[in-house]
C-alpha cells in the first residue's frame, strides 16, 4: 500500500534534500528482506523532529542496497567521499607513530566502534527474535574470551538492583528514553535482548543491542592511546573469531562503506577515539577559536558531559572527526597528533593570557 509523501520537519536535513517526492514514490512500497524495513521507518526521525542534520537510519544491511538511490548521495555528501570510493580497514596498532606526550594533562582515553553481524537486522529494524538470537550468540561468544579480556555479561532483563547501580556508577549502563532512538525504532521490546559485558579491569566493554548490535569499547585512565587501541583491536578480533566459531557468521563489512552501522554517519570505521584533556589556555582564548582550530586538525571538541552536554571548566573531549574514507590507524594517528598540537599551543596561550 503506497504511503503519502511525509511532511519532513527537519527542513535542512540531508533527508529533506535527498528524499524527494519522485524518489519517495519509487521506493515507499519497498520492504527489505532481512527485517521488513521501509523508507518511511528509515526517515522517521527527520519526519518527527525539526533538528536532524542527517535524519536517516538503516534497518538492516539490505536498506543500504534497496534504498541506495537515497543513501548513496546522502553518504557521499556527509562523509565527503566520491561515488566510487572504497573503504580500507586497518587495526594494526604497531603502525601508530608515537603516543600522547607524557606531559599532556589527559584524564582518560576511550575508543569505541560498532559491529553488526551479517544476516540479522540492525537496531531500527531488527525483529524481536533476531534481537534475542543476537544476545544469545554474543553472550555465548563473550563467555569464551580469555586473559585480560575475560569478564562477565550482564543482561538488562531481570538485572539485580545492586548490579544496575554499580554499572550506573561506573558510567557503563546505557539507558532507555532517548527520543531519537525511540522514534527510530531502537527501543522496541525494551529491555529484552540487551546487555553489557565488561572485563575484570573494566577496560574492555561491549554493549549488546543498543544503537548497533554491538558497541565495542576500550578505555582506561591516562593517555596511552596506542595501548587502548591495541586492546580494542585484540578484543574485536577475539569477539569476531568467537562469533564466527559459534555461528559461522562475520561482521557486516561493505567494500564501499566499511563496517555497516545503523547510522550512516558511523559507516566506515564506526570509530570514535577520544581523550579527556585540560586546555585552560584555549578556554581563555575562546571556545569558538578552539572549534575552528580543531576543524583544521580534523578533530572534534565536545564538552565532557557527553555529546550535547555543556562545558565543565576547561576539560574537553577531543576525538577524530572522520569515520569513513580513512583507516582506523589513520584516525587514531590524527587524534594523537591533534591533541599533542593543541596542548603545545595551549601552553603558549596560557602565557599569553597570564595563566
Amino acid at each position: 500500500m503506497a504511503e503519502p509523501y511525509p511532511d519532513i520537519k527537519s527542513k535542512h536535513s540531508l533527508v529533506a534534500k535527498y528524499v524527494t517526492k519522485p524518489l519517495w514514490d519509487k521506493l515507499n512500497c519497498a520492504i527489505t528482506k532481512t527485517s521488513g524495513f521501509t523508507l518511511a521507518k528509515a526517515i522517521a526521525c527527520a519526519a518527527e523532529f525539526d533538528n536532524q542534520h542527517c535524519g536517516i537510519y538503516a534497518g538492516d544491511w539490505d536498506s543500504y542496497k534497496d534504498f541506495a538511490i537515497v543513501f548513496d548521495p546522502l553518504i557521499q555528501e556527509y562523509h565527503g567521499i566520491s561515488a566510487d570510493a572504497r573503504h580500507t580497514s586497518d587495526m594494526d596498532a604497531s603502525k601508530v607513530n608515537g603516543n600522547i606526550n607524557p606531559e599532556v594533562p589527559v584524564h582518560s582515553t576511550r575508543i569505541r566502534v560498532g559491529r553488526n553481524i551479517d544476516g540479522f537486522g540492525l537496531s531500527p529494524g531488527i525483529t524481536k527474535q533476531q534481537r534475542i538470537d543476537i544476545e544469545k550468540l554474543m553472550s555465548s561468544a563473550l563467555s569464551k574470551l580469555s586473559g585480560d579480556l575475560a569478564g562477565t555479561y550482564y543482561p538488562l532483563t531481570g538485572m539485580d538492583e545492586a548490579v544496575r547501580q554499580k554499572l550506573v556508577d561506573d558510567h557503563f549502563l546505557f539507558m532507555s528514553g532517548d527520543r531519537n532512538l525511540q522514534v527510530a525504532g531502537m527501543e522496541r521490546d525494551w529491555p529484552e535482548g540487551r546487555g553489557i559485558f565488561h572485563n575484570e579491569a573494566k577496560t574492555f566493554l561491549l554493549w549488546v543491542n543498543e544503537e548497533d548490535q554491538t558497541r565495542i569499547i576500550s578505555m582506561e585512565k591516562g593517555g596511552d592511546v596506542k595501548g587502548v587501541f591495541e586492546r580494542l583491536a585484540r578484543g574485536i578480533k577475539a569477539v569476531g573469531d568467537s562469533v564466527k566459531a559459534e555461528s559461522g557468521k562475520d561482521f557486516a563489512l561493505d567494500e564501499r562503506y566499511g563496517y555497516i552501522h545503523s547510522c550512516p554517519t558511523n559507516l566506515g570505521t564506526g570509530m570514535r577515539a577520544s581523550v579527556h584533556v585540560d586546555l585552560p589556555g584555549w578556554t581563555k582564548e575562546g571556545v569558538d577559536k578552539l572549534k575552528a582550530r580543531c576543524e583544521e586538525l580534523a578533530v572534534q571538541p565536545r564538552g565532557t558531559r557527553g555529546e550535547s552536554g555543556g562545558q565543565t571548566g576547561f576539560t574537553y573531549d577531543i576525538s577524530n572527526k572522520h569515520r569513513l574514507g580513512y583507516s582506523e590507524v589513520q584516525l587514531v594517528q590524527v587524534m594523537i597528533d591533534g591533541v599533542n598540537t593543541l596542548y603545545k599551543e595551549d601552553l603558549e596561550l596560557q602565557k599569553k593570557h597570564g595563566l
